[in-house]
């Protein structure tokens, strides 16, 4: 940072698993060592995200990342960073030289780390310069598709080619993107009498991981925790010695689509219809750079109520002139208020209490998350933090109308729920304490069956506690298998027997069962067989979207996951499903005994270089709504490519009782000892330990540093 440099008074250490415990003389210095070291560890990743978050990543990995590069700009991600940090500055002057001194300390420390890291000599890539708006333009591009907008171009899709009727026929609670558990747990429930706060967020997992555990202290504070790469302080999941913090996803619905009608003048600007008419629109090219390939122009709209991310090249209708068209724009908090909530990073880290966590979190923005703390007092928090704005219901169901004023957002946001904390609480994306503020929520599965686990015990450590992150328990498989149940007829042999181990199976999807691997395999020959059924025939075409939004529109992934609700309701009937069962039955059974569960549910991290050796990746144990959630596609892949992107257990008694799991190392070189030595313990659900006697970590120096590189 200006003015600062490498000081003599940053200190790094480094306990037994590489995770790094940075010390300095004031918060902005603490910051800069943050960048620093960060940059140092994983300055591929930060350079991935810094790409992702500009829409330049196609610059050096080719043709298919254009079509992000594309929705990243024609969304405005990096101007809209621009925007909140050029008003942070303005409104809170000490947080953005937080900030800059975590930018200067990535700077500092990129070259170095670049040297380390083997991927940029594969790609050619050279570290580029962050600005002080790189962090916010990082955060927005990692959470901008975090609420899943895009259902809201299948509920249309839905209504328009099954039926209105069916509009919410796979909003079943359980949507692809779901998953994180939390739970915090009062003294009274305790062994130590001393609240616990633990969980897991379940996110795509990325390698390097999308978690850093690190150490954070100053005379200000000492702050363990959880941060995202390429972000100052511990925005998640935190201990500050005498008050925890750790958060889940809402699920609330705070964006919207809105369908746009567009107007070319001669003079080439753009007008678009709005409750008031035509306005002009904001109109501008850019240029996106592909690796191998020709570069790639595309225009830029905005309109008043936000960047058009569909059909911004124009393709009018027959009925209509070649000047007008429609398409399709996106209204987001931060685009519209120049808020994104980082000013209450460094308030997390000076909490001492709950009221202080409370307070910080009235600051926050997006994502919307479900919060729990506990401190040292005894103080319990569960609350919701972020901005929700208030509109007419349609907005968070479809694609709605520019031009009607009904749409508009109001002027303050909607307020935000807290319950009481008695004895536990848990939060697992459920139907609950953020219900008012959502559509599309996970099944009630993971949150039933974590509080069935705490309400069997009133003495909880930090050991006991881990095993709950690892249950296999499968509630929903349980409307499959009482359809198994009662199509017993007219099964052949072979069918008959698969049905016999079905009803005898425990319902724990271990790694090492047969069974959860045959029940695996008859799901997804069900969900095949349910797709393929002529009332689903008009959804199975593709959707005229950008690739970006195939994820949230392809018809496979929708029946999986709203399997429960399409075996009792739906347009399919009652007699079709019980033979499609049956079918199922007797097909797994005609085929190869299916594996143990664990040989082909296989972790499948994403990486920015595809992984030619990918069937190195360990089986895991769990599902898709287990506790130990880890999320495929059944019927099309039992590859998980979700997962625990971290564990921990958060000890108000005794931090250094406190224990974390991240699923590879602290470090992102390849090569390093600590690259992915955390593996096996995530993989048997174990917690490293939390050390934070400084007496007991290894000093880095700068001949440790140069040995290690």
């Amino acid at each position: 940072m200006d003015g600062i440099g490498v000081s003599v008074s940053i200190e790094v250490y480094r306990d037994a698993w590489g995770v790094p415990h940075l010390r300095a003389a004031d918060p902005d210095e603490l910051s800069f060592a943050q960048g620093r070291v960060t940059a140092r560890d994983r300055a591929w990743q930060l350079e991935v995200e810094r790409h992702r978050a500009q829409g330049t990543t196609a610059a050096f990995l080719g043709a298919a990342e254009l079509g992000w590069d594309t929705f990243v700009r024609q969304a405005r991600l990096a101007d809209t960073a621009r925007r909140c940090f050029e008003r942070l500055d303005r409104t809170d002057p000490a947080t953005a030289a937080w900030v800059r001194a975590y930018v200067d300390g990535v700077n500092d420390g990129l070259a170095e780390g670049a040297r380390r890291a083997p991927e940029f000599a594969a790609t050619g890539l050279t570290p580029g310069r962050w600005e002080p708006w790189t962090p916010l333009a990082v955060w927005l591009s990692t959470h901008i598709l975090f609420a899943g907008f895009p259902t809201k171009l299948w509920r249309d899709e839905v209504a328009r080619r099954l039926g209105e009727e069916w509009t919410e026929l796979f909003a079943t609670d359980g949507p692809g993107t779901a998953g994180s558990n939390g739970w915090v747990v009062a003294g009274e429930r305790t062994a130590s009498g001393a609240a616990l706060v633990a969980g897991d967020p379940h996110r795509f997992i990325e390698a390097p991981g999308v978690y850093q555990q690190i150490r954070l202290a100053c005379p200000a504070y000492d702050v363990v925790g959880l941060a995202v790469p390429g972000i100052p302080g511990l925005a998640h999941f935190g201990h500050t010695g005498s008050a925890a913090w750790a958060i889940t996803n809402a699920m609330a619905d705070y964006q919207d689509l809105y369908r746009e009608r567009l107007h070319r003048l001669p003079d080439g600007s753009v007008e678009a219809l709005g409750p008031d008419g035509l306005r002009p629109a904001a109109v501008h090219t850019e240029t996106i750079e592909v690796a191998g390939a020709e570069p790639v122009v595309i225009e830029v709209i905005e309109t008043d109520r936000g960047p058009v991310i569909i059909g911004v090249d124009g393709e009018p209708d027959d009925d209509r002139p070649a000047s007008g068209w429609e398409a399709v724009s996106l209204r987001y908090p931060p685009r519209v208020t120049g808020e994104l909530g980082f000013g209450v990073l460094p308030a997390l880290l000076r909490a001492r209490t709950v009221a202080d966590v409370d307070a910080a979190l009235d600051g926050w923005v997006e994502p919307v998350n479900v919060v729990q703390a506990a401190d040292t007092r005894g103080g319990l928090l569960h609350r919701v933090a972020g901005h929700v704005p208030v509109r007419d219901r349609a907005n968070s169901l479809r694609v709605v109308p520019a031009w009607e004023s009904a749409h508009d957002w109001q002027a303050a946001p909607a307020p935000l729920p807290r319950a009481e904390v008695r004895g536990h609480a848990v939060m697992a994306n459920a139907r609950g304490l953020a219900a008012p503020l959502g559509v599309e929520f996970a099944p009630p599965h993971r949150a039933a069956r974590i509080a069935e686990l705490l309400d069997a015990s009133a003495d909880w450590t930090p050991e006991t506690t881990a095993a709950i992150h690892a249950d296999t328990d499968n509630p929903s498989a349980a409307r499959l298998l009482d359809k198994v149940a009662g199509n017993g007829d007219g099964l052949s042999p072979v069918g008959s027997e698969v049905r016999r181990r079905l009803l005898d199976w425990d319902r724990r999807m271990d790694a090492e069962s047969t069974d959860a691997g045959l029940y695996a395999a008859v799901r997804g020959a069900v969900v095949r067989r349910l797709a393929a059924h002529e009332a689903f025939a008009a959804l199975r075409g593709p959707a005229p979207y950008p690739e970006v939004f195939r994820p949230w529109l392809a018809l496979g992934p929708r029946v999986a996951y709203a399997l429960e609700t399409l075996l009792t309701a739906g347009p399919v009937p009652a007699g079709d499903v019980d033979r499609i069962v049956r079918e199922a039955l007797d097909e797994v059974g005609a085929g190869e005994p299916p594996a143990a569960w664990g040989v082909t549910h296989r972790l499948a991290p994403w990486q920015a270089l595809p992984d030619p050796d990918d069937e190195r990746w360990p089986g895991l144990g769990g599902d898709h709504d287990c506790v130990l959630s880890t999320s495929s596609v059944p019927g099309w892949t039992d590859r998980s490519a979700r997962a625990s992107a971290a564990r921990y257990v958060w000890d108000l008694g005794d931090r250094e009782r406190s224990r974390w799991i991240v699923p590879f190392g602290a470090s992102g070189v390849p090569g390093d000892p600590h690259h992915h030595d955390q593996l096996p313990l995530w993989l048997r659900g174990e917690l490293a330990p939390v050390t934070t006697d400084w007496d007991r970590l290894t000093e880095e120096t700068e001949a440790t540093e140069e040995e290690s590189a």
